[in-house]
């Protein structure tokens, strides 16, 4: 069914020229295509999103995370190496040293972790390791100073430059984890913000493809589904017989084909249809219409041509003897001989046609014309006796009356044929054919036998 749908709007959304030269083919394929297309950019904005949510992610959990724990784990430690220095420089006792160290080594081991990390250069790394390095040298010439009994320098060496880098580290320790904490913070905001700006410009994508990919599909569908309605109906009105009916599609894919042949079959219909109107119901020939139109168009054509009238003489006769039946089996005989000769010996382009009553026509070439008249001639003389009584077959005549009721004899039955053609002279229409042939059958019938008669006459 055709899908109603304002020519406004569907002129807007089919491209008709792009349309008219695709094949059905192709015009579904660009429906599919459009989808396709659409799915596309959906995807691949989704999955850009999530690579950029994935990133942040990663992000936190390989690099922000990793800096807080191992900034608050040095912190730990370094308050730890803080605890113990100043037990060891009160007791003097050499397990505070060693558990000073040991949480030295945590300190450097999470310090490794940090030089691990992809983005390292951003970090004060080399800050934090520096600084590590001195209060840890400070803490080896304190104990340096223990051991040489000069306890009141090491106290100020631990109250006053020790304090000052202890300080200096926990202050950049505790900024780097503040800012580890803020990156963490702003990440997930981002990535708060990027899925639901992706979710929503998904949505809204998602909706824009499926209403232009239902337009594509509907564009494409009215496009054809339009065709063949114009087709069935362009159907319908060659079958209540308007044979001249075009459905008006011009497109170039196999509807378009298909409309051309509708166009083809409906001028042949209408001439067939004309023919069959015009054709004799005893012999089934085309009739006085079709022998015209074919004339008028072999004429114009300027092809070579051979205009053949046939009649029989003396059937009036026969047909008063034996009456009307018998005189139609011999006018149905007449027409199957012509056939038979016709296509035995004629060309595929010959015509046949009944003019009516015991008058036919041949339209052949003139190379064809002598060799079909003279075989038509040589069957009708072996065959048409055969339609007479034994006797009167053999006497060679019936007895008869004319008009004025005088009793006559009328020879068996003979055929005269007159060919005009084109050979000599230019051939106009098909009244100056038609008056040439009534001129030559005329005298051919004066002659007591089947004859031939071509027209010899040239232009003046």
């Amino acid at each position: 069914m055709n899908i109603p749908i304002p020519p406004k709007i569907m002129a807007i959304l089919v491209p008709t020229r792009l349309f008219a030269r695709l094949n059905i083919a192709s015009k579904m394929l660009l429906g599919y295509m459009t989808l396709v297309a659409l799915t596309v950019i959906v995807v691949v904005y989704a999955l850009v999103n999530l690579q950029r949510i994935n990133n942040l992610t990663q992000s936190i959990v390989n690099v922000d995370i990793k800096v807080e724990e191992a900034s608050d784990r040095m912190l730990d430690a370094l308050l730890a190496q803080e605890t113990y220095e100043k037990r060891y420089l009160i007791l003097k006792s050499e397990d505070m040293r060693g558990l000073f160290e040991k949480r030295g080594n945590e300190f450097r081991t999470w310090l490794a972790v940090l030089k691990e990390l992809p983005n390292r250069a951003e970090l004060p790394i080399e800050t934090i390791d520096g600084l590590h390095k001195k209060y840890t040298g400070l803490f080896s010439q304190e104990l340096d100073l223990i051991r040489a009994k000069n306890v009141n320098t090491a106290y100020t060496v631990s109250n006053h430059e020790m304090k000052g880098v202890l300080e200096k580290l926990i202050e950049t320790l505790k900024t780097l984890s503040i800012s580890a904490k803020k990156s963490q913070d702003d990440k997930m905001k981002q990535i708060s913000l990027i899925g639901g700006a992706a979710f929503l410009t998904t949505a809204g994508l998602c909706l824009f493809s499926i209403i232009v990919g239902a337009l594509a599909g509907l564009a494409v569908t009215h496009h054809i589904a339009s065709s063949i309605y114009k087709l069935k109906e362009a159907t319908e009105r060659i079958a209540e017989g308007n044979f001249d009916y075009d459905p008006k599609i011009r497109t170039e894919d196999e509807i378009g084909s298909l409309s051309k042949a509708f166009l083809a079959m409906g001028k042949r219909l209408r001439e067939l249809e004309e023919m069959y109107l015009d054709a004799s119901p005893l012999t089934r020939l085309p009739g006085g219409i079709a022998i015209e139109n074919v004339l008028k168009k072999r004429i114009e054509s300027n092809q070579p041509l051979a205009f053949c009238v046939i009649d029989l003489d003396n059937f009036k006769a026969f047909n008063d003897r034996y009456g009307y039946a018998n005189g139609s089996e011999v006018i149905k005989e007449t027409a199957k001989i012509i056939e038979a000769v016709v296509k035995a010996k004629g060309t595929s382009d010959d015509f046949i046609g009944h003019v009516g009553g015991d008058d036919y026509v041949v339209i052949t070439i003139p190379d064809k014309m002598r060799e079909i008249a003279g075989e038509i001639i040589s069957r009708f003389d072996r065959r048409i006796p055969e339609f007479y009584d034994p006797v009167e077959r053999q006497q060679g005549y019936i007895l008869g009356k004319t008009r004025q009721g005088i009793e006559i004899r009328f020879p068996i039955m003979s055929i005269s044929i007159a060919i005009v053609t084109n050979d000599r002279q230019k051939l106009t229409t098909t009244l100056q054919v038609s008056e040439i042939a009534a001129e030559l059958k005329d005298y051919a019938k004066t002659i007591p036998k089947s004859v031939l008669i071509v027209d010899k006459r040239r232009n003046a």
